[in-house]
Order: C-alpha cells, then sequence, then structure tokens
C-alpha cells in the first residue's frame, strides 16, 4: 500500500491529527453481496479527500453511510465527534445542518426556480433571518458560484454545468463545515467537468471547508485531491497522492488510471 506523503501545501491547508471524520472497519452489505468490507481512513481538517473507484467499487454506498442515509452493518462512522449510526432522527438533522451534500444529479426542485430552492434550506434551517438577510445570502451564494444572472431562471432553463453550480450553491448556503461530493462531474463535458473542479477548490479555500470527493474521473481527481484513497471491491486498496498512484509500479494500481 502507497502511504501518504504530505506536501507543504496539502500541510498548509490541512491541520495534522485533526480528524473531521473518522471511519473504522466499515462493512455494508445488500443481501448476498458486500459493498464495503472492513473501510476505514480519516479526514482531517480543511482537506480535500478524494475517494477514487470504478463502478461497483463502493463510493456511493460509502458516502451515503457517512451522511446518514444508510445504516452500516459494522464499523464505526465518526463526523465531527458524533457517531453517525447511533443518533436519532432529530440528533442526525441537527449534524447535518453542518454537511453539505452535492447529489450527482444537483436535486434541484424543478418547480421552483433558482432563488426559492436557495431560499428553501433557510426557510427550514435559519429561522433567525429576516426576508432581506436571506436574500443576501443567496445572491453571496450564486456569486459564489459565478452565476449572479441566474436567480429568476427554472432549472430547466439551464445547462448541466450550470445545475451542478447552483446544487453547490444551495448547499454552500448554510455554511457547512464538511462538504461530500457525490460524481460532481458525472455526465458534463471535459471543458465544464474541469471548471467544477476547479470551482470545488475555491470553495475549499474559501469556506475552509473539510471535503469528501466521491468520483471516478480522474480528471477531477487530479485537480481536487489534497490526498486520495483508491477503493477497490469494497476494499482501501491504496492511498497517496495523485501522483503517487499514478505512478505506482504496481500493476492494479497503474491499470486504473490508464485511459
Amino acid at each position: 500500500m502507497i502511504e501518504q506523503q504530505h506536501t507543504d501545501q496539502a500541510v498548509e491547508k490541512s491541520t495534522a491529527g485533526v480528524p473531521i471524520i473518522n471511519i473504522t472497519d466499515l462493512e455494508k452489505s445488500f443481501g448476498s453481496q458486500k459493498v464495503l468490507d472492513g473501510v476505514s481512513f480519516q479526514l482531517n481538517k480543511e482537506e480535500n479527500l478524494v475517494i477514487l473507484g470504478k463502478s461497483g467499487s463502493g463510493k456511493s454506498v460509502l458516502i451515503k453511510c457517512i451522511a446518514g442515509l444508510l445504516k452500516p452493518d459494522n464499523g464505526k462512522v465518526l463526523v465531527l465527534g458524533e457517531s453517525i449510526p447511533d443518533l436519532n432522527k432529530k440528533e442526525l438533522n441537527e449534524l447535518r445542518k453542518k454537511i453539505g451534500f452535492l447529489f450527482q444529479s444537483s436535486a434541484l426542485y424543478d418547480s421552483m426556480n433558482v432563488k426559492d430552492n436557495l431560499e428553501f434550506p433557510l426557510l427550514r434551517i435559519r429561522h433567525d433571518l429576516t426576508k432581506k438577510q436571506r436574500m443576501e445570502k443567496i445572491e453571496e451564494a450564486l456569486n459564489g458560484v459565478g452565476l449572479s444572472d441566474a436567480l429568476y431562471k427554472m432549472p430547466s432553463q439551464l445547462s448541466g454545468g450550470m445545475r451542478k453550480r447552483i446544487g453547490l450553491a444551495r448547499t454552500l448556503i448554510i455554511d457547512p463545515q464538511i462538504m461530500l461530493y457525490d460524481e460532481p462531474t458525472t455526465g458534463l463535458d471535459p471543458v465544464t467537468s474541469e471548471e467544477i473542479s476547479l470551482l470545488i477548490n475555491d470553495i475549499q479555500k474559501k469556506y475552509k471547508t473539510s471535503s469528501i470527493i466521491i468520483t471516478h474521473d480522474l480528471l477531477c481527481a487530479r485537480i481536487t485531491a489534497d490526498r486520495l484513497i483508491l477503493l477497490k471491491e469494497g476494499k482501501v486498496f491504496a492511498t497517496g497522492s495523485f501522483d503517487e498512484l499514478k505512478n505506482s509500479t504496481d500493476t492494479l494500481i497503474n491499470s486504473f488510471f490508464k485511459t
């Protein structure tokens, strides 16, 4: 297994010894199919951690266990010091206020315009805000993703890349400490994929988020990863920097990076 070697840049962005998320011996099966088989890793403060793997390797199941959308069969899932499987619904909802989740589809409400999509989580979570304050946060979030002119557009009027950006804005509007990205560049052309990947880095720097990025997109992984974990058949197969894994002499690791 390739061990992580922090670059100076990664050390500056990450606080060593401060795990924001701690996963230990995580297992999850569906019937006779074991999807996660003893996965263990940590996410450090202000780190972009990329979970890379081919379809069926357990990436999406992993992130859903972290978000509390699926309950693991065995193992520990600690997020900001809280054991996710042990939380009741009220406690889990409180913790989720600190977690942003970008779904593959962006999950916008088709019947709402962009303003209403962004205002929806504020109405549910930030009861202390006035109408004016909500509008200020909406405008700030749109500016942050470069779509200040999309305020009253409907999702059907947006391109795939724009929908991703609005999905990001809606996630960031609650000021999360943690960002979970589930295949953020799926279905996008290479140019737009690069733009979204660079935006993920901008968000990390501006909002000082700690992020897990689930992807099979090598371009996204190369751009965003402070550290990378390669999943294979539900196990952590290798961990290190992008270049360490790409240049590995291990045949299985090396073959994964060939396109």
